[in-house]
Protein backbone atom coordinates (compact mmCIF):
# COMPACT_ATOMS: atom_id res chain seq x y z
CA UNK A 1 0.00 0.00 0.00
CA UNK A 2 1.85 3.28 -1.21
CA UNK A 3 -0.31 5.73 0.74
CA UNK A 4 1.39 5.87 4.28
CA UNK A 5 -2.14 6.63 5.88
CA UNK A 6 -3.36 2.94 4.34
CA UNK A 7 -0.54 1.63 5.21
CA UNK A 8 -1.02 2.64 9.24
CA UNK A 9 -4.42 1.38 9.15
CA UNK A 10 -3.10 -2.12 7.43
CA UNK A 11 -0.36 -2.25 10.61
CA UNK A 12 -2.74 -1.60 12.97
CA UNK A 13 -5.52 -4.40 11.45
CA UNK A 14 -3.02 -6.86 11.20
CA UNK A 15 -2.22 -6.11 15.29
CA UNK A 16 -6.23 -6.41 15.59
CA UNK A 17 -6.47 -9.75 13.72
CA UNK A 18 -3.27 -11.33 15.68
CA UNK A 19 -4.79 -10.69 18.91
CA UNK A 20 -8.32 -11.87 17.42
CA UNK A 21 -6.12 -15.15 16.93
CA UNK A 22 -6.47 -14.64 12.82
CA UNK A 23 -3.66 -14.52 10.79
CA UNK A 24 -3.10 -12.93 6.79
CA UNK A 25 -1.83 -11.40 4.16
CA UNK A 26 -2.04 -8.20 2.47
CA UNK A 27 -2.78 -7.96 -1.46
CA UNK A 28 -4.22 -10.99 -2.13
CA UNK A 29 -5.14 -11.82 -5.94
CA UNK A 30 -9.38 -13.83 -5.62
CA UNK A 31 -10.19 -16.18 -8.30
CA UNK A 32 -12.55 -13.42 -9.34
CA UNK A 33 -9.08 -11.12 -9.98
CA UNK A 34 -10.44 -8.77 -7.06
CA UNK A 35 -7.69 -7.99 -4.61
CA UNK A 36 -8.38 -8.37 -1.01
CA UNK A 37 -6.70 -5.57 0.75
CA UNK A 38 -6.49 -8.03 3.88
CA UNK A 39 -7.37 -11.72 3.67
CA UNK A 40 -7.12 -13.48 7.12
CA UNK A 41 -7.82 -17.08 8.32
CA UNK A 42 -8.99 -17.86 11.62
CA UNK A 43 -8.43 -20.23 14.16
CA UNK A 44 -11.58 -22.56 12.81
CA UNK A 45 -10.60 -22.04 9.33
CA UNK A 46 -12.90 -18.77 9.02
CA UNK A 47 -11.86 -16.40 6.64
CA UNK A 48 -12.08 -12.68 7.02
CA UNK A 49 -11.40 -10.10 4.48
CA UNK A 50 -10.80 -6.74 5.17
CA UNK A 51 -11.14 -3.45 2.72
CA UNK A 52 -9.28 -0.48 4.26
CA UNK A 53 -9.95 2.70 3.44
CA UNK A 54 -7.70 5.33 3.71
CA UNK A 55 -10.14 8.14 3.18
CA UNK A 56 -13.82 9.28 2.06
CA UNK A 57 -12.78 9.81 -1.65
CA UNK A 58 -10.86 6.25 -1.67
CA UNK A 59 -14.43 5.03 -0.21
CA UNK A 60 -16.42 6.90 -2.41
CA UNK A 61 -14.42 5.70 -5.72
CA UNK A 62 -14.28 2.24 -5.10
CA UNK A 63 -17.87 -0.09 -5.99
CA UNK A 64 -16.40 -3.23 -6.16
CA UNK A 65 -15.97 -4.42 -2.75
CA UNK A 66 -19.56 -6.73 -3.03
CA UNK A 67 -17.13 -8.90 -5.43
CA UNK A 68 -15.41 -10.28 -2.35
CA UNK A 69 -18.28 -11.06 -0.29
CA UNK A 70 -18.51 -14.50 -1.66
CA UNK A 71 -14.96 -15.14 -0.84
CA UNK A 72 -15.29 -14.94 2.66
CA UNK A 73 -17.54 -15.67 6.04
CA UNK A 74 -17.30 -12.02 7.01
CA UNK A 75 -16.39 -8.57 5.21
CA UNK A 76 -15.03 -5.66 7.20
CA UNK A 77 -13.98 -2.17 6.39
CA UNK A 78 -10.89 -0.88 8.25
CA UNK A 79 -10.58 3.02 8.45
CA UNK A 80 -8.98 5.26 10.42
CA UNK A 81 -10.81 7.28 13.53
CA UNK A 82 -11.79 10.48 11.30
CA UNK A 83 -13.84 7.93 8.69
CA UNK A 84 -17.31 9.13 8.86
CA UNK A 85 -18.61 5.27 10.34
CA UNK A 86 -22.17 5.88 8.81
CA UNK A 87 -20.72 5.53 5.22
CA UNK A 88 -19.68 2.13 6.14
CA UNK A 89 -22.27 -0.18 4.26
CA UNK A 90 -24.86 -1.99 7.10
CA UNK A 91 -24.01 -5.58 5.46
CA UNK A 92 -19.91 -5.42 6.51
CA UNK A 93 -18.17 -5.06 9.40
CA UNK A 94 -16.05 -1.89 10.45
CA UNK A 95 -12.71 -1.70 12.06
CA UNK A 96 -10.70 1.29 13.31
CA UNK A 97 -7.63 1.43 13.11
CA UNK A 98 -4.13 3.58 13.36
CA UNK A 99 -0.41 2.41 13.27
CA UNK A 100 -0.47 0.74 16.37
CA UNK A 101 -3.39 -1.28 16.67
CA UNK A 102 -7.17 -1.62 15.88
CA UNK A 103 -11.02 -2.06 17.38
CA UNK A 104 -14.08 -3.85 15.81
CA UNK A 105 -16.43 -1.13 16.14
CA UNK A 106 -19.06 -3.32 14.43
CA UNK A 107 -19.10 -7.22 13.42
CA UNK A 108 -19.65 -7.92 10.00
CA UNK A 109 -22.64 -10.52 9.50
CA UNK A 110 -21.53 -14.12 8.74
CA UNK A 111 -22.39 -15.62 5.56
CA UNK A 112 -20.26 -18.94 5.61
CA UNK A 113 -18.37 -19.63 2.23
CA UNK A 114 -19.38 -22.92 -0.07
CA UNK A 115 -16.76 -25.55 1.11
CA UNK A 116 -15.19 -25.96 -2.22
CA UNK A 117 -14.43 -22.07 -2.56
CA UNK A 118 -13.46 -22.32 1.39
CA UNK A 119 -10.41 -24.63 0.24
CA UNK A 120 -9.51 -23.31 -2.92
CA UNK A 121 -9.13 -19.41 -0.70
CA UNK A 122 -7.45 -21.01 1.93
CA UNK A 123 -4.89 -22.97 -0.22
CA UNK A 124 -4.38 -19.37 -1.67
CA UNK A 125 -3.82 -17.25 1.24
CA UNK A 126 -1.67 -20.84 2.65
CA UNK A 127 0.43 -20.65 -0.79
CA UNK A 128 0.61 -17.12 -0.66
CA UNK A 129 2.07 -16.65 2.86
CA UNK A 130 4.19 -19.25 2.29
CA UNK A 131 6.16 -17.82 -1.05
CA UNK A 132 6.11 -14.38 1.05
CA UNK A 133 7.93 -16.06 3.80
CA UNK A 134 10.54 -17.71 1.74
CA UNK A 135 10.93 -14.29 -0.17
CA UNK A 136 11.61 -12.95 3.05
CA UNK A 137 13.86 -14.96 4.30
CA UNK A 138 15.91 -15.65 0.94
CA UNK A 139 16.00 -12.08 0.96
CA UNK A 140 19.84 -10.21 0.69
CA UNK A 141 21.47 -13.74 0.86
CA UNK A 142 24.56 -14.58 -2.04
CA UNK A 143 26.39 -17.70 -2.68
CA UNK A 144 29.81 -17.18 -1.48
CA UNK A 145 32.41 -16.44 -4.20
CA UNK A 146 34.25 -19.80 -3.10
CA UNK A 147 30.70 -21.98 -4.31
CA UNK A 148 31.06 -20.14 -7.75
CA UNK A 149 34.29 -21.23 -9.05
Amino acid sequence: MPDSRAAEIVRGTMRLLAGLGFHGVTEMTLANNRRADIAALGPAGEIWIIEVKSSVADFRSDSKWPDYMSYCDRLFFAVGSDFPQELIPDETGLIVADAFGGAVIRDAPEERVAAARRKAVTLRLARLASMRLMQAADAGWTVAPALLT
